[in-house]
């Protein structure tokens, strides 16, 4: 979870309010968040916030405003928005399939304190790092505009043909020479890989503001004390993110005082905002709840106005008729997946401390299920064989269930509203997982034998809910030596145990070498596969070894036995 740091008398400035410590950790209720710590010495209070979906928070500005708005029932006005303006930045068409998106804004009439710009970097690096997954899918960057003359330009350029002094560094180098020498290239370059154009951005004189997602350049992306006038963008690979960044740098200069003049974006190819795009800009939507949900959700009976009170505190424009509330969230959140998100922030606006819980009328006693039973003895039986088990995520990428797989594409069971390309997607296999440990673990000691019992997710048209979740067993061997002999010695050994006869049949898939790939059959009934993974594959991971696998259906194994 995000952690940040923010000096006491600034969060102090921004609420307009003294505290205590402690009355701070009473408001912070309302921000998931918590203190956990406090240095008098320096003012510095380190605060850990507990809702990865809501980026806004991830700052001082966008604590202070949210405690603010519910302790004064009174919400800022953000007149910037859908404002005209003069103000235009240029993409150029080569940018399609290199980093597309582009959203700006300018930020006028502000003094650049030392708070102002500690807080100005921090919440451009937790936004770019955390929610832009290490700057692959966003990158920010904050500039002096009073050096800098519109219209600007987002083209991509030649790597050896530009070169500019980046932050940092008193010479000139071309954008090649960023990539293998500055400290910023070495750590973001992989971004870039495979392409033979680089973004860059310049102005109507062609100044060189940055080479994004990498560095700014000194002379104009270079922020100091004292600063009066700002220009900020955000460059990335999804629209609605890079629009929320800059959505979020916006309302946060404007809580300090900065006036912000909007940015127009003009694209050469079309995206699902159109080619011609305002930023800031407002995208949220209705949702629509009714009455009778929240009174269910909360197990308390609810009055309109309370509804209409505490939401509108939290930050939501608020309408209700016949039982019905529209409510429309601000402008710097996008993580409203369902009306149930509305129905968790009316409680955390309420106060969690203020419900009275109510003791269980039944009283049973639990027990396993027979897939746990069973998924229990998978799990003992590869431990008794020798494999060390892993526990991962079921959420993923794309590009590991289907580009580093092999695969074409395929239906997945996708995130709406996805917050991060990492998570993007629900895995319909267990092998990519257990790949993934397996390309991290290259200074182990060989052999390596992994196993993995877990959940994955398929999609399915004929389920109410258009997929179903399944519970897969995988396991996997690698060593200068692996082959699909000694997996399938693993495999004998696990469905003797299982007191099931099974037989293997040749088939192809992209993941595995041709010839050295099997189904898992049990009583004419296909309940997994066997294979060595394709060298192809086993590249795009960068694993130093041959791997074999297994990957069986612990649901299907559980009916067959019945």
């Amino acid at each position: 979870m995000p952690t940040i740091t923010v000096i006491k008398n600034d969060l102090e400035n921004l609420l307009k309010k003294k505290f205590t410590i402690g009355r701070l950790e009473d408001y912070l209720k309302w921000t998931k968040g918590e203190v956990k710590g406090y240095d008098e010495k320096t003012d510095e209070i380190k605060l850990e916030l507990n809702d990865s979906n809501r980026p806004d928070l991830w700052c001082a500005e966008g604590i202070a405003r949210q405690i603010r708005w519910r302790l004064t029932n009174k919400k800022e006005a953000y007149p910037f928005l859908n404002k005209k303006t003069r103000n235009e930045l240029i993409v150029s068409k080569e940018l399609k399939d290199i980093r597309p998106y582009v959203a700006a804004c300018t930020a006028t009439g502000i003094k650049v304190t030392d708070n102002i710009l500690t807080q100005l970097i921090q919440t451009q690096e937790k936004l770019s790092y955390i929610f832009g997954r290490k700057r692959h899918g966003i990158a920010i960057g904050v500039y002096n505009l009073e050096k800098i003359r519109f219209p600007i330009y987002y083209k991509a350029v030649n790597p050896d043909d530009v070169s500019f002094v980046p932050l940092g560094f008193e010479e000139k180098m071309n954008l090649n020479k960023i990539l293998s020498e500055h400290p910023k290239g070495k750590e973001f370059g992989g971004i870039l890989n495979g392409k033979k154009l680089y973004p860059l951005l310049t102005d109507s004189e062609n100044k060189i503001l940055s080479f994004p997602p990498i560095i700014n350049s000194r002379e104009i992306g270079e922020v100091k004390v004292g600063d009066k006038n700002l220009f900020i963008e955000a460059t990335g690979t999804d629209i609605r993110l890079v629009i929320l960044a800059i959505n979020i740098m916006a309302a946060n200069l404007s809580d300090r005082g900065a006036k912000i003049e909007p940015v127009q974006i003009k694209y050469p190819y079309t995206t699902e905002l159109g080619k011609a795009t305002l930023t800031p800009l407002n995208f949220s939507e209705i949702v629509t709840i009714s009455h009778a949900d929240i009174e269910k959700a909360l197990g308390e009976t609810w009055k309109d106005k309370d509804i209409k009170t505490y939401l509108t505190n939290y930050g939501y424009e608020i309408k209700i008729k016949n039982k019905k509330i529209a409510a429309v969230p601000p402008f710097f959140r996008d993580d409203l997946m369902h009306p149930m998100d509305v129905i968790e922030d009316l409680a955390i606006s309420k106060g969690y401390d203020t419900f009275k819980p109510i003791m269980p009328h039944h009283f049973t006693v639990g027990s396993l299920s027979d897939i746990e039973f069973l998924s229990d003895k998978v799990r003992e039986l590869f431990v008794g064989i020798g494999f060390q088990e892993i526990i991962s995520n079921i959420l993923t990428s794309k590009n590991e269930l289907l580009t580093k797989m092999n695969l074409p594409d395929e239906r997945l069971v996708e995130i709406s509203n996805v917050m991060s390309e990492s998570y993007s997607v629900l895995r319909n296999s267990l092998v990519p997982s257990l790949l993934r440990v397996e390309a991290e673990s290259s200074k182990a000691f060989y052999p390596h034998k992994i196993f993995e019992v877990g959940e994955a997710a398929v999609y399915d048209e004929n389920d109410d809910m258009g997929s179903s979740t399944i519970l897969n067993a995988a396991c996997l061997i690698s060593h200068p030596n692996a082959n699909f002999s000694e997996m399938h010695s693993y495999l004998d050994i696990l469905f003797y145990y299982l007191n099931l006869e099974y037989k293997l049949e040749p088939f192809k898939h992209p993941s595995f070498i041709d010839g050295r790939v099997g189904r898992v059959i049990v009583k004419n009934e296909t309940i997994g596969l066997i294979g060595e993974i394709h060298p192809e594959v086993i590249e795009k991971w960068g694993i130093n070894c041959p791997c074999a696998c297994v990957e069986i259906s612990v649901n299907k194994i559980l009916n067959l036995k019945r």
